[in-house]
């Protein structure tokens, strides 16, 4: 594993943090995909209704400069450019009426659609 990844910062000093709900999603779903050593990668790309859109897949690679963050024994990775969008952000796993999903709470964005998926920084 190369050594930024190993020296990554915890969860207590990460610019990008996940809630005890979503590390509890994450295990179970890295559970139903049945393979060991799978992460969850958190990415930012443009488009999406309102200007940038969240991504979220699970990956088995780790590139040398992804930033990784951990939360009771589960992974998340992103990429130094995902992180500039969502430096303070938390990871978030949300269960409503509606639905249940990822949600990112980013102290970034100016304002978001109404899903959750695409956020717009002013």
């Amino acid at each position: 594993m190369p050594d930024n990844i190993a020296n990554a910062p915890t969860s207590e000093t990460a610019p990008l943090t996940m809630s005890e709900s979503a590390a509890k999603r994450i295990s179970f779903l890295a559970e139903q995909e049945g393979e060991a050593g799978i992460t969850l990668r958190v990415t930012v790309s443009g488009g999406g209704c309102a200007g940038f859109s969240y991504g979220f897949a699970f990956d088995q690679d780790r590139h040398e400069d992804d930033v990784l963050i951990e939360r009771d024994g589960v992974s998340v990775v992103t990429d130094p450019t995902s992180l500039l969008y969502l430096a303070g952000s938390e990871i978030d796993f949300v269960e409503d009426m509606i639905g249940a999903a990822f949600s990112i709470k980013n102290p970034n964005a100016t304002s978001s659609c109404s899903c959750g998926t695409s956020f717009a920084m002013g």
